[in-house]
């Protein structure tokens, strides 16, 4: 058995076997993006390894011969560090151990021995499980272990990280959305320990970076056939990506790339159909605060996810949860930025509400995943976990006041303001207008209603 595979346009394994991220990073190499070289470690491993304690048989031998093939082919002249990263087949964002900067030196195989165990054990990890359990996730399917040459974000005045979406992930607007920090590394764009600059300045800062990253981003619309999102590095002003996944984008702009994919003759209109989930209608009817005369305003950050919520502020996941158990109404976990230690909390809660970070960070992801309301990168907004409070601009915010976040334009007012209706869009009247054409009915009826019986039409006629 073959236990480990190569980040190589020849690479056939599905995403079962090599992961959502080491799958896509093959998409990309066979796309001839640029990819650092590196391997994966399959999820077969992965699940040997939790049964057994150990690595399985021949897997060492496989790993020393891929390290030496890979200290033969370096991104940038030498490969003095390979960063070792989980991938499983779903999603689990952040919830799984990454090792970075690890040396290849004298001690190369008992140092990258220690990383990947420390990554296939945390599939095990609290924050994992309790993730899968939140989410559906089984809990036997194991991770997938990528190990690739390390580029750096931080190495000059022409490096950088960054997130982007080729599709804005909170409205589907055909325009390439996302976060960069110049000289700095990816892992500071996706906790959310910064507050990124948005993806415009690139073009400004390192243009030819910007031209091939959006041009790849078409390319990978077009290959997937549908909205995706990368995590990039340029390093010395050259562009490296890794990772790609299709989709992550909230209910609203979900509704409007299927269609727009569809007018595009990307999908068909029954494809479109199917990629819509009743989770995906209810949240496409955005409401917005009512910012009008008499809301009391406290600041304003960065829409991350579209939504209103209310409930009472947390200045901690552990503090969240509790609230939301005691019976004391919806919770607002309030916090300079989240982590996957969070995820009690961020569960336990309406809404998020961050000082830190951008809307590709830990805690838009996540809140996007959930389809909770969220607001990052809150000008002003203070946290004192000891004191039990938070402090915007000279004001002093007890927790377990009442206020409200407007995940779509970033605003935290005091109390409950007033709700105004979102607006369906024609993008969703046109959906449900292919939703009645393939169900047969026209009669009025709820939304859920017509896409429901669309889907159950469609089960009867599945795709080729």
């Amino acid at each position: 058995m073959t236990w480990i595979h190569p980040l190589a346009p020849e690479t056939r394994e599905s995403a079962d076997v090599l992961g959502g991220k080491g799958h896509g990073l093959v998409v990309l190499r066979r796309l001839g993006l640029p990819v650092p070289p590196g391997f994966v470690i399959g999820t077969r491993a992965c699940r040997a390894f939790l049964r057994d304690g150990r690595f399985p048989d021949g897997l060492d031998a496989e790993l020393a011969a891929a390290v030496r093939l890979l200290a033969a082919t370096p991104a940038d002249g030498g490969v003095p560090a390979v960063a070792v990263r989980s991938g499983a087949a779903v999603s689990m964002p952040g919830m799984l151990d990454t090792v970075l900067d690890v040396g290849l030196d004298a001690d190369a195989a008992g140092r990258l021995h220690a990383a990947v165990r420390e990554v296939l054990a945390s599939w095990h990890s609290p924050r994992a499980t309790a993730y899968r359990e939140l989410n559906g996730i089984p809990h036997d399917l194991g991770t997938a272990v990528v190990v690739q040459a390390m580029v750096f974000g931080d190495r000059d005045e022409h490096s950088g990280s960054g997130v982007a979406f080729s599709r804005d992930p909170n409205t589907g607007a055909r325009a390439p959305f996302g976060d960069v920090l110049f000289g700095r590394r990816g892992e500071d764009v996706v906790s959310g320990r910064s507050s990124p600059r948005p993806l415009s300045e690139l073009a400004a800062r390192e243009p030819a970076v910007a031209e091939r990253l959006v041009a790849a981003l078409r390319r990978l619309e077009r290959h997937y056939r549908d909205a995706c999102h990368v995590e990039f590095t340029f390093e010395a002003g050259v562009l490296w990506f890794l990772q790609v996944r299709p989709g992550g984008l909230t209910g609203r702009a979900a509704v409007r790339t299927a269609v727009d994919l569809a007018d595009d003759r990307l999908i068909d209109r029954r494809t479109a159909l199917r990629r819509i989930s009743p989770r995906h209608l209810q949240a496409a009817r955005t409401p917005r605060m009512d910012t009008g005369d008499g809301t009391d305003l406290l600041t304003r950050g960065r829409g991350a996810c579209p939504g209103v919520a209310s409930g009472r502020i947390a200045v901690t996941a552990d503090r969240a949860a509790r609230m939301a158990a005691g019976g004391r109404g919806p919770v607002i976990l309030v916090r300079p930025t989240t982590s996957p230690l969070d995820m009690h909390g961020l569960a336990a809660a309406a809404g998020v509400a961050t000082s830190l970070g951008g809307p590709t960070s830990h805690a838009a992801v996540v809140a996007r995943a959930m389809g909770k309301p969220a607001v990052v990168d809150a000008a002003g907004l203070t946290v004192d976990t000891e004191a039990d409070h938070v402090r915007i601009g000279g004001r002093v915010v007890p927790a377990g006041t009442l206020i409200t976040i407007d995940g779509t334009g970033g605003e935290i007012a005091l109390g409950e303001p007033g709700i105004t209706t979102g607006n369906a869009g024609v993008h969703l009247h046109r959906l449900l207008a292919w939703a009645d054409e393939v169900s047969g009915d026209r009669s009025p009826r709820p939304d859920h209603e017509r896409l429901s019986a669309a889907h159950a039409r469609l089960r009867q006629s599945p795709p080729p």
